[in-house]
This record gives structure tokens, C-alpha cells and sequence, in this order.
């Protein structure tokens, strides 16, 4: 586990797996602020590329910061191109999954030509300023409705939309953020608890953290290939919201994995494989 300094002397942990010397995939976790250990393989994704996965500050084999306000996103901008020198890489791969996405986004907006291919999973859309409304969400969730764990989960958004969500809410929420809430997905979720800074998290998307019409304007001059790939069932990054993501930049497409949800690698592996993996090659 390879340890690096931010410029701010905070000292930053990379997991660097899968083949070869190849030049490796960035990838930069979501949560907000939970280790990159909840990524694990990325559905097989090691099997086709190296990758390095990112600790953000604050997480897994990471450092905490003097200064808890550099937990917001923008102010980790940084980091991001910290790990790029520290690896060596004039220009490279990037992956950001959720609020990751988010992250991964202000960099391509700061840093435009030092990207090969920007790969954004199931990105929140709030770095660019899209709003999904809450009957949007109702429908896909809809979809759901035959699971014997739905109903719960319906009433427990209704809990969250009116901000009085308890962790009882969150706790039966949990399985519309996975295509399948079957043992692996069960397992998946239980991780969260430890892997999650939540004092972080309650920074990382503060007021002050995004500038979505800037950074809407400034990723048209992204020249880099982007992959815009979202589940179907997902009800945070939709697959409207990919769509009209993809359309903000020169060389972006959308692609959306029938089945899946927030975690795609997980609930289909080889189709997230052949999407992502393909892309990247």
C-alpha cells in the first residue's frame, strides 16, 4: 500500500492491484468519504487492468487532515493530482464511482488535457447541478415493488424525502441501492459501517463544494473519451441522468446495465466488465 503526501502534508494511501506495469486506472471511491475497499475488484475489472484505488483522506489507510474543512470536494482536487505525479503519468485513466464521480468530475474540469479516458459509475449528479425530483426516484423504485422488502423501503424513502429518515429508515432503504439484495449485496452493505468517515461526509458536499454552472461550462473542453454508465434500477444517477451527463462533453456516451443498480459491478459483473472494460482498453 503505497503511501503519498497531499500537498498539504497529509499522508495519502494508493491500493495498486491487477496485471503487468501497465500504467494504472485511478479510481476515486464514493460514500461520500468511504475507503476504496467497498470497490473490491470492480466485478473482475483487475483481470483487464491495473488499477489504483485512491483512500481519500480521512479514509482506510489514509491520514486525517489538520484541517477537517479539506474534506470538501473541491478541496481534493488536489489530492487527485498529487497521486498523478506521484505515479509518474503525464496523462491518464480516471474512475470515479458516486460521490467519487463527483470528484472526479472537478478534477477533469481543473485539469482537462492530463486525462486519457474518464470513466464516471453511477456519478452523483450533484457536482454538475442536476436535479432528479422525487417522483422521478418513485418510479424507478416502483419497479421494485414485487421484492418482499419493498414496502418498507417505499415508506423509509418517504421518511428520507421529509428529512426525518432514522437509521431504522436507512437500514430498510438499503436494498434499492442493489439490483439483487441477495448475500453478496447483504454483505456489501454490512462493510459500510467501517469503512465510512461520517463526520467527512457530512463535508464533502457542503456549501461552497460544487460550482455546477462552472463545471458544466468547463468540461466542454475535455477532449478525453468519457464513459457515462448507470444501472437502471439506480434512483440516484438515473438513466436520464447519465444521458444528459454523457452530453456535456465532447466524446461522452452514456451506457446503462439493464438489472443493476448503484453498484453495478456487482449486480453484473461480466456486462460491467465488457462496458467498462472495454472502454479502458
Amino acid at each position: 500500500m503505497p503511501i503519498f503526501s497531499a500537498p498539504d502534508g497529509t499522508a495519502l494511501a494508493v491500493h495498486l492491484s491487477g496485471p503487468g506495469a501497465a500504467p494504472p486506472v485511478v479510481c476515486l471511491p464514493g460514500g461520500p468519504m468511504r475507503a476504496g475497499a467497498y470497490l473490491g475488484d470492480l466485478g473482475g475489472l483487475t483481470t483487464r487492468r491495473r488499477l489504483a484505488v485512491l483512500d481519500l483522506r480521512g479514509t482506510g489507510g489514509s491520514e486525517e487532515p489538520a484541517d477537517p474543512a479539506t474534506y470538501r470536494c473541491d478541496r481534493q482536487v488536489e489530492d487527485v493530482e498529487a497521486l498523478r505525479k506521484h505515479l509518474g503519468l503525464e496523462r491518464f485513466d480516471l474512475l470515479g464511482h458516486s460521490a467519487g464521480a463527483s470528484l472526479a468530475v472537478r478534477y477533469a474540469a481543473r485539469y482537462p488535457r492530463r486525462l486519457n479516458r474518464l470513466a464516471l459509475i453511477a456519478p452523483s449528479p450533484r457536482a454538475v447541478g442536476f436535479d432528479v425530483p422525487p417522483g422521478q426516484r418513485r418510479r424507478i423504485m416502483a419497479r421494485r415493488a414485487g421484492a418482499p422488502w419493498f414496502a418498507a423501503a417505499a415508506a423509509a424513502y418517504e421518511s428520507i424525502v421529509a428529512k426525518k429518515a432514522t437509521s431504522a429508515d436507512w437500514a430498510a432503504f438499503a436494498p434499492l441501492y442493489y439490483g439483487r439484495w441477495d448475500a453478496a449485496a447483504r454483505q456489501h452493505q454490512a462493510g459500510e459501517a467501517g469503512q465510512r468517515n461520517g463526520a467527512a461526509a457530512r463535508i464533502y458536499n457542503s456549501a461552497g463544494a460544487h460550482q455546477p454552472e462552472t463545471t458544466r461550462a468547463a468540461l466542454g473542453a475535455v477532449t478525453a473519451g468519457v464513459l457515462v454508465l448507470a444501472g437502471e434500477l439506480d434512483w440516484i444517477a438515473t438513466p436520464a441522468v447519465a444521458d444528459r451527463f454523457a452530453a456535456l462533453f465532447p466524446d461522452g456516451r452514456a451506457v446503462v446495465l439493464p438489472g443493476a443498480a448503484h453498484y453495478p459491478w456487482l449486480d453484473d459483473a461480466p456486462a460491467f466488465g465488457s462496458a467498462v472494460g472495454g472502454f479502458l482498453a
